[in-house]
């Protein structure tokens, strides 16, 4: 093993690979473009909260508990601002506004409400939804729900209390989407670079005859394999630690720069990037057809990206859904970086996907040793 690093030939494999490379800085500025626009734009379009949605409201009723209820519309339009309430006089010209598109949703309260607020007879309001916006939907279901149980506390409260209480305790602060998506963002841009700097070069490579300069050589399998996998894991570190930096600076995330964790980022990105390299190598080892990794490079971003809980929590997903993401290191890299960039956790939490990324790429190495072929 000494004398396999000291020979120089697996580093000539990977100083040429990096000097072409840094000569290329489109493949770098493509491999980090892509990710940190996504973390801009899914943070900001998916992570506000929703403000001025228009609500139309009919009201069959001029009683006191029907004004109430108005009365706490305006009261969510100038303090949250998440609608604005739009009194309409005819049921059926607000249903068909909702259809149109023209409101979001619409309330109505039935005739002798307020009566039968007073009688207890099960006094109902009725929300008319466009539900084919399930956030849309979501967020007025939660709001309004939010409203009626206000509605339904008595003004006087008993001195004896009846009813049990949820006391919500958050151990972390507030995070944005942005932050959220931030984790996902930088593993996906090491993904790209390795399939640009190490899928797709190494086709190229192969298909240009470059390969055929290394194979006339007494380098081994061992040595070349290792050379294009560290070559490749080091262009994705760089994406990695520069997107980890600036993806930080954009979404506020300030716990970043810490010197521990500086320390636990840089060994998942450094876990990540030979575990990306290695799942590509044995992937393409045996590919000789430079378009093939560029057809296959949406396919594993979506196989591998989504599924990884980098966007939505892994939970709500089906089981044959849930398996993918047991095995795709994606969902390793990214749940690692949650506990570092979000928690602000160690090496205790994160050893596990450290454990499993190493494994994995490792395992895959060790395959696409097997598969190489010395003869093209």
């Amino acid at each position: 093993m000494l004398n396999f690093f000291q020979s120089g030939r697996m580093m000539a494999i990977v100083e040429r690979d990096l000097r072409k490379f840094f000569r290329s800085p489109a493949l770098m500025v493509a491999a980090m473009v892509f990710p940190l626009v996504q973390l801009i734009v899914l943070g900001n379009a998916f992570g506000g909260k929703i403000k001025d949605a228009k609500m139309g409201i009919v009201s069959h009723d001029t009683g006191p508990q029907a004004i109430r209820v108005i009365e706490a519309l305006r009261a969510v339009q100038s303090n949250a601002r998440t609608f604005q309430p739009i009194v309409y006089s005819d049921e059926q010209a607000m249903v068909a506004a909702v259809r149109r598109g023209d409101l979001n949703a619409g309330l109505v309260i039935p005739p002798q409400f307020s009566r039968d607020v007073y009688a207890h007879a099960r006094p109902h309001i009725g929300l008319v939804l466009d539900n084919t916006d399930n956030f849309m939907t979501a967020t007025f279901e939660d709001q309004l729900t939010q409203l009626v149980e206000a509605l339904n506390q008595p003004e006087v409260q008993p001195r004896v209390v009846q009813q049990t209480a949820l006391q919500v305790v958050e151990l972390y602060p507030y995070i944005e989407y942005m932050k959220y998506l931030l984790p996902g963002s930088i593993t996906l841009a090491m993904f790209v670079s390795v399939m640009i700097g190490g899928g797709i070069v190494y086709i190229d490579d192969k298909a240009r005859g470059v390969h055929e300069g290394y194979l006339v050589t007494p380098i081994t399998k061992l040595e070349l394999v290792a050379g294009l996998n560290v070559a490749g894991a080091l262009k994705a570190m760089g994406a990695g630690i520069v997107l980890t930096l600036l993806g930080s600076l954009i979404a506020g995330v300030g716990s970043t720069f810490q010197l521990a964790n500086l320390l636990w980022l840089f060994l998942l990105i450094a876990a990540t990037s030979f575990a990306f390299i290695s799942m590509m190598f044995v992937m393409m080892v045996r590919v000789s057809d430079p378009l093939i990794p560029r057809a296959v490079f949406g396919i594993l971003n979506t196989l591998l990206y989504f599924p990884s809980g980098a966007i939505y929590p892994i939970q709500a997903f089906p089981k044959w859904l849930q398996w993918i993401a047991w095995i795709d290191p994606f969902t390793y890299s990214v749940r690692g970086f949650k506990a570092v960039l979000l928690k602000g956790v160690g090496i205790a939490a994160i050893w596990p996907d450290l454990l499993y990324l190493g494994g994995f790429a490792m395992v895959a190495f060790a395959l696409s040793t097997l598969l190489f072929k010395r003869t093209l």
